[in-house]
C-alpha cells in the first residue's frame, strides 16, 4: 500500500510510520501537497527476510525420516 502523508503528521507520527514501512507499506511526504520524499522498505530488509526464509527451509529439509522410520512410529 502507498499513501500519501503530509509533512507535519510524517514528524508527529514518524514511530507510527516507521513501523508501517517495516511492515511494507510506503510513503510519500508532502509538503502543502508537493511530493517532497518517499519513504519505503530497505532492501537490505528484504534480504535479511529472504535469508531466514531459505535458512529455515533448508532445516526443514534435514528432518528427512526413511520409510523404516515411519513403519516405527506407527
Amino acid at each position: 500500500m502507498h499513501e500519501e502523508i503530509g509533512s507535519y503528521d510524517a514528524m508527529t507520527k514518524l514511530p507510527e510510520i516507521l513501523r508501517r514501512v517495516e511492515a511494507g507499506e510506503s510513503f510519500t511526504i508532502t509538503n502543502r501537497g508537493k511530493p517532497i520524499a518517499e519513504i519505503v522498505p530497505s532492501r537490505a530488509t528484504s534480504r535479511l527476510k529472504c535469508k531466514a526464509a531459505i535458512s529455515n527451509i533448508k532445516k526443514g529439509k534435514k528432518h528427512e525420516v526413511s520409510d523404516a522410520d515411519l513403519k516405527g512410529m506407527m
